[in-house]
């Protein structure tokens, strides 16, 4: 590999959901600049976010976005070697606004473009900042946990001669994780987005005062036998003997699934065995009637029996998250465990899987906050692969809403 290629500099564009996104990543390792446009006060009005509107904000922010990330990274549009450009999953109309942008770009600059898939950017935002702190020994399989508004996956991730391959070993059947929190927060009169809300005041209840029961869902989808273990891999970890395994033959290729539709209706019956929808109600109009509502103005008008069914909630999402995550690293003998997505940034979440994985031996990485939510340095960055094989995207490649990763 020339020099040449150790010191790429791509552009990334992200416009997968609500958040306009650009970023310069030098050679997958060096976040040059990292420019996010939120759209979080158009979408608030509305509980969540509205397609038809996020489209509009992507056409009003690209060009600005894109020229901003480009003059704090010290370059210019001749300076960069690549695009790269979320092609799904995500809102088909808010992927079309970056995917036309990015092919026109590249068409007029004559620059390789590079089409990722998104679930793929959150799993190298970890990469991205182990590699720029200097963490080059990471262990494979990785087992990547990709949780968020929209998505809740769980990914073996390999490394084979500088392409990455993903095997999907668990999703949810219904609601993700991120829009359990989002709706719960809504049905509580918290606002939007809700898993921060949520996150910052379930320290102040009580979470063994309501006992939530969430979905398990232990039949394996594919009777398949699991695939062979990576023989003297240079970087492969000796298993961990001492992770919880769950139910089942280990001859059974089992999948570990989840389901958050049934949680949010349990805290509806708590809400009405507890007659709460009087003060959520009055909440709902205090909070509408502030600006950007702090902590303390969510503590003024949340009564303990809601702030106790905050902290309920939140740690039967947690637990639940880390139990499944870690019963299949021990299922699958992974050698490291990342977590990513919107809801990595959860402090509650970041403290359990931590302490929990440590009593394995198994280590577990998080991107910072920054690089949790949607962002464009993390698609750059996992063009950068892509980059040095000349996996380069036709010029006719479009949207899709419901891209799978493999």
């Amino acid at each position: 590999m020339g020099s040449a290629m150790q010191s790429a500099y791509i552009l990334g564009i992200e416009t997968s959901c609500d958040e306009t996104a650009a970023a310069v990543v030098r050679s997958g390792e060096q976040t040059i600049s990292n420019v996010v446009a939120s759209q979080i006060a158009t979408h608030q009005p509305y509980g969540g976010v509205v397609p038809e509107l996020a489209s509009r904000e992507h056409l009003r922010a690209i060009v600005p976005v894109v020229r901003q990330a480009l003059r704090e990274a010290g370059r210019n549009y001749e300076s960069i070697d690549a695009l790269a450009v979320t092609q799904g999953p995500g809102l088909a109309g808010a992927l079309l606004v970056g995917i036309s942008y990015a092919k026109a770009l590249a068409f007029a600059l004559g620059k390789p473009l590079i089409a990722v898939n998104h679930l793929e950017g959150h799993v190298h935002a970890v990469l991205l900042e182990q590699r720029q702190e200097g963490n080059r020994e990471l262990r494979f399989p990785a087992l990547a946990l990709v949780v968020s508004g929209g998505h809740t996956h769980l990914y073996l991730a390999r490394l084979r001669d500088r392409s990455w391959s993903y095997e999907n070993v668990g999703h949810t059947r219904d609601d993700a994780a991120g829009e359990a929190f989002d709706k719960v927060a809504k049905l509580l009169g918290l606002g939007y987005p809700g898993g921060p809300i949520i996150d910052r005041l379930s320290k102040y209840g009580n979470a063994r005062a309501v006992k939530f029961s969430i979905a398990q869902i232990k039949r394996p989808d594919r009777k398949t036998p699991p695939a062979a273990r990576e023989a003297n891999a240079p970087n492969q970890a000796p298993p961990s003997r001492t992770l919880p395994r769950i139910e089942g033959s280990p001859a059974i290729r089992t999948r570990f699934d989840f389901s958050y539709s049934g949680i949010k209706t349990a805290v509806l019956r708590q809400v009405e065995a507890r007659q709460l929808a009087a003060s959520i109600e009055a909440r709902r109009r205090e909070m509408a009637g502030i600006g950007r509502p702090g902590l303390e103005d969510y503590l003024r008008h949340c009564d303990q029996p809601t702030l106790d069914l905050i902290a309920s909630f939140q740690r039967a999402m947690v637990e639940d998250l880390v139990a499944k995550t870690l019963a299949a690293a021990r299922e699958y003998e992974v050698a490291s465990l990342f977590v990513s997505g919107g809801v990595a940034a959860n402090q509650e979440l970041r403290e359990t899987f931590e302490r929990r994985a440590a009593q394995y031996g198994l280590p577990v990485l998080f991107p910072s906050r920054a690089l949790s939510t949607d962002n464009a340095a993390m698609i750059a960055a996992a063009a950068y692969p892509k980059f040095l094989t000349g996996n380069f995207a036709p010029m006719n490649f479009s949207a899709e809403a419901r891209l799978e990763l493999r």
